[in-house]
This record gives C-alpha cells, structure tokens and sequence, in this order.
C-alpha cells in the first residue's frame, strides 16, 4: 500500500460538480493506492504512519493537533511506465480488493480519533488543493 501525503492549506474533492469532501488546514490530503499484496493490518499501518507524520508546524502531527485528513483512492499510484509511454495498471489491485481496503484505512484513522473526509471510490472525481509548503512525502508500508 503506498500513499502520497500533501500538507495543505484547503483540499477538496468532488464528483459532478459536487463537493463530496473537503478540509481546511493545517490539514493532510492522503491519496491513497491498493496493490494485490495488501491487507487490512496494511492499512491499519498506513493509517498509523500518517496520522503520526510529523510534517505540520512546529513538526507536529494530525494525532498532535487534531488536523483534518482528506483521504482519496488512487490506483494510478501504482502504474507502471518503466516500458514506453503508456502506463500499465496490473500492480494496482482490482476495486473489489482495493475499496474495502481503503475504506479500512479510513477506518482505522477515525479510530485513531482522526476527522476523515473522504472521496467516492472508483467515480471520476476532481481534486483540488493548496499545497502547503510544499510538503509532499511518498509513503509506503
């Protein structure tokens, strides 16, 4: 499972035109890819890694000061473009796999006592962000 983490100042998502999630910082957009490999204490992890990242002021974390959490599904995280220019996406595990497997690493942050918002898995959705910084870490477990 690897996540890509931006601190940002304002984050949002939405899907035809509606805004389905959104934070105001200090605040972590998480986007979030499945491979075939993952499981649901690999997400338990994930969750624990960033909800303790210490990348906001004063190097504090989410679980620090209660910041926000945008969390988006994106299988494109494990494309593959070491051949040619078009990517390939079989590392990237098939929805039925990855959906519950993101669901449980919102899960797992809400558990952690995290405010999550979220995207819609698998629906054509439109980020938008102010990164903060910049900060943005590459994660993987």
């Amino acid at each position: 499972m690897r996540a890509v983490v931006q601190r940002v100042a304002s984050a949002s998502v939405s899907v035809g035109g509606s805004v389905v999630g959104a934070v105001e910082g200090p605040a972590l957009l998480v986007l979030v890819g499945v491979t075939h490999a993952d499981d649901a204490a690999t997400a338990r992890r994930l969750a624990e890694k960033v909800h303790g990242l210490r990348v906001l002021p004063g190097e504090r974390s989410c679980a620090d000061l209660g910041a926000p959490l945008l969390v988006v599904s994106q299988f494109t995280l494990y494309g593959d473009t070491r051949r040619g220019r078009r990517p390939t996406w079989s590392a990237a595990a098939p929805g039925e796999v990855a959906e519950p497997l993101v669901d449980a690493v919102v899960a797992a942050l809400r558990d952690l006592g995290a405010h999550v918002e979220t995207g819609v898995f698998g629906a054509d959705m439109q980020v938008a962000l102010v990164n903060d910084g910049p900060l943005t870490l590459l994660v993987e477990v």
